[in-house]
């Protein structure tokens, strides 16, 4: 039997067309299994987990495109208008060039994210003035952030490429919370000082991240410091170590409610702003 050549064009075509489709899923799917058992293996570093996750948004458009040039190459008639475009295609091509440049430039940007890992799947990281939250995915064009309020906010590769990446969870993980606390000028500073270092250290997320030559010396495991003399207080700063940011944030809500009770017990005054308001008489003296 004799197949004409336009059937066999159209057979090639389809060919391709469903060995990709059949190829992209495939991939998919090895990708999807690897990415589970990396998530359940705690040995597995997590950057291969931001590689995957890259790796499968990008398989498509990668296999896709590789297949949309096998066509227009392997049929003759498809050739012939690929070379007659090409050599016509000047102008258009800068034209094309100019209008994409931002969309290359986002995907040059998350190549270079999963090369060079600022940050990774999972991390917590704050990217320029944006809000917090945990990197959910990486893709050819965009990253996707979950911020606190379980929003997501997608950032183009190019704009994180420029911006400063705040990374809270690259090499340590661990955070010298500095927490503020107000008194009055008529309060005793050192009984306010002891409340705080007591209070921070019964808390269950204290750490106690002290050298063994800090021991040694009977430096504190909380240090508190007088950082300013304000116009109606006297600004303590505690300095204290949790495992992670999230941690420090729990912790420092829990102090601001105990500390509070425990200022109010022993007669520190939490001061607000005063006013002092001076009238003065400006009538005219009466002249002898």
């Amino acid at each position: 039997m004799v197949i004409s050549a336009g059937k066999a064009e159209l057979i090639q075509i389809a060919a391709i067309t469903v060995g990709s489709y059949l190829l992209v899923q495939i991939g998919k799917a090895l990708i999807r299994r690897s990415i589970r058992k990396t998530y359940s293996d705690p040995s597995d570093d997590v950057t291969k987990v931001t590689g995957l996750k890259f790796l499968y948004n990008t398989l498509s458009f990668l296999i896709y495109t590789i297949a949309c040039f096998a066509i227009i190459y392997s049929i003759p008639p498809f050739k012939d208008i690929g070379k007659t475009l090409f050599a016509g295609a000047g102008i258009f091509a800068a034209i094309l060039g100019f209008a994409s440049q931002q969309a290359f430039s986002n995907i040059i940007g998350g190549i270079f994210l999963v090369i060079f890992k600022p940050f990774r799947v999972g991390d917590l990281i704050k990217v320029g003035q944006l809000d917090e939250g945990y990197v959910e995915d990486i893709t050819l064009r965009h990253t996707i952030i979950k911020d606190f309020e379980n929003k997501r906010i997608v950032i183009p590769n190019s704009l994180i490429s420029t911006e400063t990446i705040h990374n809270s969870h690259i090499k340590d993980a661990r955070v010298m919370n500095r927490i503020p606390f107000g008194i009055s000028y008529d309060s005793n500073v050192d009984v306010a000082k002891k409340i705080i270092q007591e209070q921070a250290v019964q808390h269950p997320l204290f750490r106690d991240y002290r050298s063994n030559l800090d021991k040694e010396l009977n430096h504190p495991a909380v240090d508190v410091r007088i950082i300013n003399w304000a116009d109606s207080s006297i600004t303590l700063r505690a300095y204290i170590w949790t495992d992670s940011q999230e941690e420090g944030f729990l912790l420092k809500t829990d102090l601001f409610y105990s500390v509070k009770k425990a200022f109010e017990a022993n007669k520190i005054e939490i001061p607000f702003p005063h006013r002092t308001l001076v009238y003065k008489n400006n009538e005219p003296k009466k002249e002898d």
